[in-house]
């Protein structure tokens, strides 16, 4: 029967869809809006009228291109109105009850992106008439790639905890204390891999406490990982003033060694992202196994079926002999391992020393990458990617003397993480049966 005769039979449907509410959300529309009147106006009319040059190559590199000059105001007032455009579409879904796609996101973040860098870059002042500062692309993206480690592991540990049913607050709790653990045992051994191992371990640590009051005694896992972040930062204060820099001490437990870049050769010399992916720490290697090992594991395997089962059932599961708590504590454990060794990028990597309180909340952006990412691995690794781009990117900026006061950049990877999360994310749902405990019948 066709679609014509069943309206004529029944014209109720036809009454019923027209009644039904469209629903609406001007969350995405009003961040879009108001960012492409930042651009449009802040980069574009007010913009300075000066050039910003930007490197591509490096000397090492197989192919040179050269360096890109562009115009900042006329740049500004192009991907000002390219962004305007995006931000009145975005009103016109809205409007129908549709959803931006998200790739019109993602290009009006590139296109957002390019606009600030060009105008960070033309407001640069060297002084004595020189011209702006260029900016080292290459430099930008191995950094930012490095920054993202710790941020990509943790977002791993995240997605397999809350794919298993545990929600996951304890990640900054599991990177500060596999950044203490790679300090103490990497100095104390003077081996780097040795430093690796012992922040696996204390991540998994970290995580069996979770587990343990979590699901064993049925505390509330929201309050369990905050409470696990304030010990862990406690405890490694206390560690760190009492036993790692008392006396002489710091010589013997907190100067560890440092992890070396390894280069591969061919690939470390493509331009611009060659640098960045292929001449990296073992820790960034690392990362690109886990990010597809957990993908590969979650999606492709009997295991990460079983997985999403405990996630979004755990009852059904349990009734085709899956043992719930049992696999819940493996793939917590296992995967606040993955995020204490991406703690160990703060002393190994970065600083060569733990300080107090060093993750500064990497964790808790983290935990943000796996919400931006849908509790999806490689999407998470990108959201941590893009975050670790904004924790660089001010520390880059600020080299070109800008006007722009540094406080506003320290606070850029956390402005980010607001406006994506709240505004650009929309309504996302996790595992059905995240942060409840399972007690058998």
């Amino acid at each position: 029967m066709s679609t014509a005769a069943k309206t004529e039979q029944n014209p109720a449907n036809v009454s019923e869809q027209e009644k039904r509410p469209v629903v609406r959300s001007w969350r995405t529309t009003i961040v879009l809006g108001v960012l492409a009147l930042i651009g449009l106006v802040g980069f574009g009319l007010l913009g300075p009228n000066k050039d910003a040059t930007f490197v591509v190559s490096q000397a090492a590199d197989a192919i040179q291109i050269p360096n890109i000059t562009v115009s900042g105001k006329l740049t500004g007032l192009l991907t000002g109105v390219l962004m305007a455009l995006i931000a009145v579409w975005s009103y016109l879904q809205a409007k129908r009850g549709k959803k931006v796609p998200g790739w019109a996101v993602v290009v009006f973040g590139i296109l957002f992106v390019a606009a600030f860098l060009t105008w960070c870059v033309s407001m640069g002042d060297p002084g004595m008439d020189m011209p702006p500062l260029p900016l080292q692309l290459p430099n930008l993206l191995v950094l930012a790639v490095a920054s993202s480690i710790p941020l990509i592991f943790g977002s791993l540990g995240g997605v397999m905890s809350e794919r298993s049913g545990v929600v996951n607050i304890a990640i900054e709790g599991q990177l500060l204390g596999g950044a203490f653990s790679a300090a103490l045992f990497g100095t104390a051994f003077g081996s780097v891999y040795v430093g690796m191992i012992a922040a696996a371990v204390a991540g998994a640590l970290v995580s069996m406490l979770l587990v343990l009051f979590g699901l064993k005694y049925r505390v509330n896992q929201v309050i369990v990982g905050v409470v696990l972040n304030v010990l862990v930062s406690g405890l490694t204060a206390y560690l760190l003033h009492s036993v790692l820099n008392e006396g002489d001490n710091k010589d013997h437990f907190n100067s560890t060694p440092t992890l070396p870049k390894i280069s591969i050769p061919g690939l470390s010399e493509i331009p611009l992202i060659g640098p960045a992916l292929f001449n990296q720490t073992l820790l960034a290697y690392l990362m690109y196994v886990a990010v597809f090992v957990v993908w590969f594991a979650l999606g492709r395997t009997r295991w990460g079926l079983r997985t999403r089962a405990v996630g979004e059932h755990p009852k059904a599961a349990d009734t085709l002999g899956v043992k719930v708590n049992s696999l819940r504590f493996v793939n917590v454990t296992i995967g606040g391992a993955l995020a204490g060794l991406g703690g160990s990028y703060f002393t190994l990597v970065s600083v060569h020393e733990f300080k107090e309180d060093m993750t500064a909340g990497s964790g808790y952006i983290a935990l943000a990458a796996v919400i931006l990412g849908r509790w999806n691995p490689i999407s998470a690794a990108l959201a941590g990617l893009m975050f670790g781009f904004a924790t660089n990117l001010g520390q880059q900026v600020t080299v070109l003397q800008t006007p722009v006061p540094s406080q506003f950049f320290e606070m850029l990877p956390y402005l980010v993480t607001i406006l994506v999360v709240a505004g650009l994310v929309g309504k996302s749902r996790g595992p059905a049966a995240s942060g409840e405990p399972y007690v058998k019948e």
